[in-house]
Order: C-alpha cells, then sequence, then structure tokens
C-alpha cells in the first residue's frame, strides 16, 4: 500500500512540474491529510496556493481553511515556497 502512496505523490508531482491544477490540489490534498507524505501544512497551503492561482476554487478552499490553522510565519513561508516554485517554472 506504501508503495502505491508513494507513486501516486511521484505522478502527482510530475504532473505538477507541468502546472497541471489537479497535480497541484492533489498534492495539497496528501500534504494536508497525510496521504502517501507526512502531513505538513506549509507544504499544502504552497500546493493549494499554486492550484488557487491556476483557477481551482476548491483549491481556495481549502488553502484558506488550512490558513486558520496556521502561524502568520507558517503562512509566509508557503507563500514563499509557492513564489520559489514558480520561478523555477
Amino acid at each position: 500500500m506504501a508503495r502505491m502512496q508513494l507513486e501516486q505523490v511521484e505522478k502527482s508531482e510530475l504532473a505538477a512540474e507541468g502546472g497541471k491544477c489537479d497535480a497541484l490540489y492533489n498534492l495539497g490534498l496528501m500534504y494536508s491529510t497525510g496521504h502517501g507524505v507526512e502531513v505538513d501544512l506549509v507544504t499544502a497551503h504552497k500546493w493549494f496556493n499554486l492550484a488557487a492561482m491556476k483557477g481551482s476554487n476548491e483549491a481556495r478552499t481549502c488553502r484558506s481553511e488550512l490558513a486558520a490553522e496556521m502561524s502568520a510565519a507558517e503562512i509566509a513561508e508557503a507563500q514563499r515556497q509557492a513564489r520559489e516554485w514558480l520561478a523555477h517554472q
């Protein structure tokens, strides 16, 4: 089971590199729920933020819900990571 989850994460990461909105959103879900990876709200926020920028309303909602549980410093770090990811695309 863990191998399948790892493959899912890797596929989503590859698709995200192409800027695919669904892949960005799926990575946010994975990191926010711990599906195949350790729960990481900063990373989840980053992926939801990127998906939201691509037009995903679901990602906007998830990003907002996560932000309510995060500190200002964590949100700032997630935003920094999103900008860094965009700069390398």
